[in-house]
Order: structure tokens, then C-alpha cells, then sequence
């Protein structure tokens, strides 16, 4: 999937089916599986999908000041080239095909190793409220709304590629997951 093509109801339609394939996928794990690594230094399933809800929370006062209308624009939100190509990168370093291993920001690294059963059920209540929140911002003009990365105040790109890049770093780490279950020693 090309995530960096994906329009508004395509990007809606991929969320939704990311709560059902969290589903699928790891609700039917027990409690071992879910906190099982593969190494000291690996994350869980039930890490990854800790993780997703974690970073994704911190879009919200975005979300929320720009469906206030008090969302201001910033110097670099003004520069015409720099928010398409930051947007692009993004996607493309965080999409499930890019194997390239990077670092989650401190405030978006899962909170223990240890994580309760109910993680997968968050995660889809999570989901179902970030496409609620979507969707509220679809009249915002999302291809030309431009923000800042809660993560690096200089990184921006636009409110659409925002919504991409949330559903291509889910199926990073749902991709991780699986990996994470197909590992020699993981619980039967």
C-alpha cells in the first residue's frame, strides 16, 4: 500500500480495519504471549500496540486546538516545499516496508514490560476514538492545514499526511507484532 497516496475515505477505511485486524490478530493471546519479547531490548506485542496509543494521544492538542480554532500558524507552516517533503519522509521512514530501525521519542516508549491483558481492547477503543477525532477534522482542510511534529519543532507537514502517517506507523507495528509471535520460543 502506498500510504502517501491515500485519500481521506481511504485513510478512514484503513483505520477502521486496523481495529478489526488488532483484533484478528492479538486478541486472542494470553497474558504471556502478549508480554513475551524476543529479547531484552525488543518490545512485546502487547508493547507495541502500549506504544500506538501512547504516541498517537500526543496528536491530540493539535487535533483539539485546530477544531477550536486556536491553532496558529508558525514561520516554518509558511515555507511551500518544506511541509510536502517532511510530510513524505515521515511516511515513508515510518511505513511497514521501511525496515530501517529507529528510536520511538521518550514520551511515546511503552510504559513497562509488563502489560495487562486488556491492552488489545484499549487499543481498539483507542483506535475507533483517533478515527472519531479524524473525521471530526475532515472540514479543517486537511491537505493544506499544516502542523507541527509534537515530537520535533521542526518537523512539519499537513494535517492529511498527519492521518497517513498514523495509519502507516500502526501497520509498522502491527507488522512488528507478528514478527514478535513468529519468533523461536514464543508462548504456544
Amino acid at each position: 500500500m502506498d500510504y502517501q497516496k491515500l485519500t481521506l475515505p481511504q485513510i478512514f477505511d484503513e483505520a477502521e480495519a486496523i481495529a478489526g485486524d488488532a483484533r484478528t490478530l492479538f486478541g486472542f493471546l494470553n497474558l504471556e504471549q502478549l508480554n513475551w519479547k524476543p529479547a531484552t531490548d525488543s518490545w512485546s506485542v502487547a508493547q507495541c500496540l502500549d506504544h500506538l496509543i501512547t504516541i498517537n494521544r500526543e496528536y491530540y492538542p493539535v487535533f483539539d486546538r485546530i477544531l477550536s480554532g486556536d491553532y496558529r500558524k508558525a514561520i516554518l507552516h509558511r515555507l511551500p516545499f518544506l511541509p510536502a517533503m517532511l510530510g513524505r519522509l515521515m511516511i515513508k521512514a515510518l511505513s511497514p516496508n521501511t525496515h530501517q530501525k529507529l528510536k520511538a521519542p521518550v514520551v511515546a516508549r511503552p510504559s513497562s514490560s509488563s502489560i495487562d491483558s486488556q491492552i488489545v481492547e484499549r487499543f481498539v477503543a483507542h483506535q475507533r476514538e483517533m478515527l472519531a477525532r479524524m473525521r471530526s477534522l475532515e472540514n479543517k482542510h486537511p491537505a493544506e492545514t499544516i502542523i507541527t511534529s509534537p515530537f520535533a519543532s521542526v518537523v512539519v507537514y499537513s494535517l492529511l499526511d498527519t492521518f497517513r502517517l498514523l495509519v502507516a506507523h500502526e501497520r509498522r507495528h502491527f507488522a512488528q507484532a507478528q514478527r514478535v509471535m513468529g519468533t523461536d520460543g514464543f508462548p504456544r
